[in-house]
């Protein structure tokens, strides 16, 4: 069983650790993520994602909505578009994509899957 959340937590981001990401599969190494309330089992919830400059996410499918803002850095969408500080970007269940930084770059995530009727 899994214990209810605090009703509000705060996290100092600036000096959080951040852990080795994997979700797309197999561990990528220059790029971190911190949890907030991301539940693996459901592929749901919050997290922060850290990429270093160079580092690639592996191209990947959604099977719900991805919504991210560019905290600090620049993000590289599969498409070419440069998404800078200060953007929101909203992909749709079935998105199919990856993304590079020349730079480096902090995000927020947030994965979620539609109510169904």
């Amino acid at each position: 069983m899994t214990e209810p959340m605090e009703p509000r937590r705060i996290l100092a981001t600036g000096s959080a650790t951040f852990g080795p990401y994997d979700l797309e599969g197999p561990l990528q190494a220059d790029i971190g993520w911190l949890p907030i309330s991301y539940d693996r089992k459901a592929g749901e919830g919050s997290y922060l994602m850290r990429m270093e400059p160079g580092a690639r996410t592996i191209p990947h499918d959604h099977p719900g909505y991805e919504d991210f803002l560019i905290l600090s850095g620049e993000l590289i969408d599969s498409d070419g578009r440069v998404l800078k500080q200060g953007d929101f970007i909203s992909y749709a269940p079935g998105t199919h994509h990856h993304s590079w930084t020349d730079v480096g770059c902090t995000i927020a995530v947030f994965e979620w899957k539609p109510q169904k009727p």
